[in-house]
């Protein structure tokens, strides 16, 4: 077991959140009864706190929900509805912490989206600097270049899903940018900075067309599943760095 203070201040060492403006609260969301001395010997982590991960980690006996995308965002009503309560109901019921890290999760450089999807597909990786200050993307350098059918079938195997692709880039890709989530007006300044194309979650109406113009390729694998393996390998570094039990949570989401 270990202290909940203990666990979220090295969590915000290890993230830290301050650097980022992002487009929602990081760090502890909701605290348990005992605050900072609560004991934390179960985490659960998920990639969004919806009403069905946090009714699995309640299954589970978690302490903690660590979460991508948490409860609260800006531009929500400040009035709870019907599904906000709910969801803070699972949590309060079963006295879980929940905490969330959203945009500096993409971007760490070890434990980050995008910095395990890099490596994930065989490249190496290091900060995108078109992607925001701090850069929360990355560059994924592939030596040799990969044929670009071979770097779907890599995408596609990681995500567990087959992307939504534009292929207007080179055969050989040799950078690629990698912005997990919803990142794909991000397309100009891929082409700006000389790179072979995007690897993002969701596609937008305009993608093809950017694409085509731009003559990059769009890969388009998934919000979710682009999003699943920075909160597996936080769980797995609280649960070598305090020896508390990790769940994932995995809930299918093909968006």
């Amino acid at each position: 077991m270990a202290r909940l203070g203990d666990i979220t201040t090295a969590l915000d060492q290890l993230l830290e959140p301050g650097q980022y403006r992002d487009y929602g609260p990081n760090g502890l969301q909701v605290p348990p009864p005992d605050g900072a001395d609560g004991t934390i010997s179960t985490v659960a982590t998920a990639v969004s706190a919806d009403g069905e991960a946090l009714e699995a980690a309640a299954e589970l006996g978690a302490d903690l929900v660590l979460v991508h995308h948490g409860l609260f965002w800006d531009g929500d009503p400040r009035a709870l509805d019907g599904v906000a309560a709910a969801r803070l109901r699972t949590v309060l019921g079963h006295r879980m912490a929940l905490a969330a890290y959203h945009l500096p999760l993409d971007g760490h450089p070890e434990l980050g989206n995008n910095a395990l999807l890099c490596a994930a597909l065989g490249a190496e990786s290091t900060p995108w600097d078109g992607s925001g200050h701090p850069p929360v993307g990355s560059v994924a350098r592939f030596d040799p270049p990969v044929p670009a059918d071979e770097l779907l079938r890599r995408v596609e195997r990681v995500a567990g899903q087959r992307p939504v692709d534009f292929r207007y880039g080179p055969e050989l890709v040799a950078r690629l940018a990698v912005v997990s989530g919803a990142a794909a007006s991000m397309l100009p300044a891929v082409a700006a900075d000389g790179l072979d194309g995007l690897l993002t979650g969701e596609p937008r109406e305009q993608t093809r067309g950017l694409a085509r113009e731009h003559g990059l390729h769009a890969i388009c694998a998934g919000h979710h599943a682009t999003e699943r393996l920075g909160v597996q390998a936080l769980g797995e570094w609280l649960a070598e760095r305090f020896g508390v039990r990790h769940h994932f949570v995995e809930t299918h989401n093909p968006i």
